[in-house]
């Protein structure tokens, strides 16, 4: 082996120095500071080497599969955005998994021993002169371990606490949830008056009420996940508007929707600002409506999306039913179709050109003229194909006779 050695050294000595060495080889000679090292089968290199000669080999690994690929076609693979289980539609139940931040409380060069290495956490060059590899001082390293400790304890108590959305209808469904005003216009104007909730939120991670699963196949791309929001705003002065998002997150779809609605908006009249003028019947598609005037202190009695949407428009007693098909946006689309074509007092007595009066408790049997039309008073009265054929129900026309009962009552016990 020393003669090896010998004759290795020499011929380093005179040129160029080849060895065909099977595997990763690393020959540090003391004296030279050199080191032979390959990723090939052949090793070629060229070096001098001084007496005395020390030579130890030591197999070693320069390279790797991670180092020969990209952070991102790392995480494309560990993510699986693209392959054919994907394209095929599998995997529809699984959750997606998200890209995750590794160095996330870490610095790159840190550690315990404080040492500064030049391109990691101190500059290669200051003050015109490369600086070389040095050591902090020991309350300096202790104060840097401490304030890194410090902020991943910090990150730690963030990622356990969870956070409780406000005005949710019930558990974790999304319909109902307060959001953040509606962004900035591009002049600068500001909607921080505007209140925004969440009427329909539908995406993958939820199967309730108003959450379902919204998949579409690409021929590229396979099982496409898409969400889609209803959101709703108003400013409880009877401004309020509604519209739809649709994104490839929750987030953005919901952004979406507010942005838009704030530039849909409709203008509600309100009865001395709590209820509507009368009583509305309105149909969209297979939803029906029937809401009713109510007094001051009534309340609101009505599906859960219509008591989100009154009190977004300022309305505060109103009584609504709703029958038919029970799709939230087909209710939306309905109430406010129903609340835009609603006639004031001032405009019944214009269209009639009569007065127009109102029973109240507080005035006993006698009318209250609410309204007088600008033109001339008809002195005729009214035809009969201009009276209004009302539909009535007939649950409510025995509820108010009172004869409705309980389905119960002549039914008789089984007794054991």
């Amino acid at each position: 082996m020393a003669a090896a050695v010998v004759a290795i050294g020499r011929a380093c000595t005179y040129g160029a120095f080849r060895v065909a060495w099977r595997g990763f080889a690393s020959v540090p000679v003391n004296g030279s500071c050199c080191s032979y090292s390959s990723l090939a089968w052949a090793l070629q290199t060229r070096c001098f080497i001084s007496a005395p000669w020390n030579v130890t080999v030591e197999q070693r690994r320069q390279s790797s599969f991670f180092n020969t690929l990209t952070a991102d076609e790392l995480w494309k693979g560990a993510l699986a955005e693209t392959g054919v289980g994907v394209k095929k539609g599998r995997g529809k139940r699984r959750k997606k998994k998200l890209r995750k931040n590794l160095n996330k409380g870490q610095e790159i060069g840190e550690g315990r021993s404080g040492f500064l290495w030049p391109g990691l956490n101190a500059p290669v060059i200051q003050n015109g002169k490369v600086q070389a590899v040095t050591q902090r001082k020991k309350e300096e390293r202790e104060r840097i371990q401490s304030e890194i400790v410090q902020q991943r304890d910090t990150w730690e108590k963030k990622r356990k606490i969870k956070i409780k959305r406000e005005g949710g209808w019930s558990g974790k469904c999304w319909g109902g949830v307060l959001l953040d005003p509606p962004d900035p216009g591009p002049n600068g104007e500001t909607y921080e008056e505007f209140e925004t909730r969440v009427i329909e939120s539908k995406d993958d991670d939820y199967d309730w009420t108003n959450v379902k699963n919204v998949f579409c196949m690409k021929a590229k791309e396979g099982r496409k996940k898409s969400v889609r929001a209803l959101v709703a705003v108003g400013n409880g002065k009877g401004a309020a508007g509604f519209a739809m998002g649709k994104a490839g997150d929750r987030m953005n779809a919901l952004r979406k929707a507010k942005n838009r609605a704030i530039h849909c908006l409709h203008f509600i009249e309100l009865y001395q600002n709590h209820t509507i003028y009368h009583d509305i019947t309105v149909k969209f598609k297979s939803t029906n409506i029937r809401m009713k005037k109510q007094n001051k202190g009534y309340g609101l009695h009505c599906h859960r999306a219509i008591i989100t949407i009154c009190k977004l428009i300022g309305i505060k007693d109103m009584y609504a039913k709703v029958s038919g098909s029970k799709n939230l946006i087909n209710i939306t689309r309905a109430l406010f179709k129903g609340l835009t074509q609603q006639e004031t007092h001032q405009q019944l007595a214009n269209q009639k050109s009569l007065y127009v009066v109102e029973f109240r408790e507080e005035q006993g049997p006698l009318p209250i003229v609410v309204a007088l039309p600008e033109g001339p008073v008809r002195k005729d009265p009214e035809p009969e194909d201009e009276v209004p054929d009302t539909k009535l129900e007939w649950s409510e026309v025995k509820e108010a006779q009172g004869m409705k009962k309980s389905p119960w009552v002549n039914v008789r016990r089984t007794i054991w």
